[in-house]
């Protein structure tokens, strides 16, 4: 690539830096709310992403190694986390009795109350989006699938549950197809993140 997309000449050239540059006004909108949910808790934003992520997410998604993968971090880093979350009473070590040195976390009380509240931190994004058409939010929501798996593929984002690389979804004759569900999907029922995702081999 020759150009930035931050470079303003090239931007209004193509259309590919304009979405880049738009892109990054959402992920920074993203990170201040997020931060701003954070400070609110006394919390890092990853330990708020932690226990969100712990709240939805089944035992075996809640341990240090795959919180690595999914947030792209080392395990040291989601360690360090997971000990002020413990400190602080918000999450709890549940040790796997086939092998003592695995863990996966829970929510305390404590935890599941502050989870709840701050996984509602993005409704403000959420808003704006439902004053699109549905066609709008079709499209949107497929360039955004189609972006994340070429994303993924490159190694840029490590952990997706999303249809396009599971195993029970298969796309033929322009028709998305569930093998688990038994059923088409239309374009705006894929997901970015499925409980029953099984990764292709």
């Amino acid at each position: 690539m020759k150009y930035s997309s931050f470079n303003l000449s090239e931007q209004n050239q193509k259309i590919e830096s304009r979405i880049v540059v738009a892109l990054e006004r959402i992920a920074e909108a993203f990170r201040v709310l997020l931060w701003n949910e954070s400070k609110e808790n006394s919390l890092s934003p990853i330990q708020i992403q932690i226990l969100i992520f712990v709240n939805f997410h089944s035992s075996e998604k809640c341990k240090v190694g795959y919180l690595a993968n999914e947030f792209n971090m080392t395990k040291a880093t989601i360690s360090d986390s997971v000990k002020v979350l413990l400190a602080k009473d918000l999450v709890n070590k549940e040790t796997d009795p086939a092998d003592t040195r695995s863990y996966s976390l829970s929510l305390t009380t404590k935890g599941k109350k502050i989870a709840k509240k701050a996984s509602f931190f993005a409704s403000s994004i959420e808003q704006p989006l439902e004053k699109l058409t549905e066609d709008q939010k079709t499209i949107m929501l497929n360039g955004l699938l189609k972006l994340i798996y070429d994303l993924n593929k490159s190694g840029v984002i490590t952990v997706q549950r999303m249809c396009f690389n599971c195993s029970n979804y298969q796309f033929d004759k322009g028709v998305h197809y569930c093998k688990l569900l038994k059923t088409p999907l239309a374009e705006n029922e894929l997901r970015v993140d499925c409980p029953d995702h099984e990764l292709q081999l």
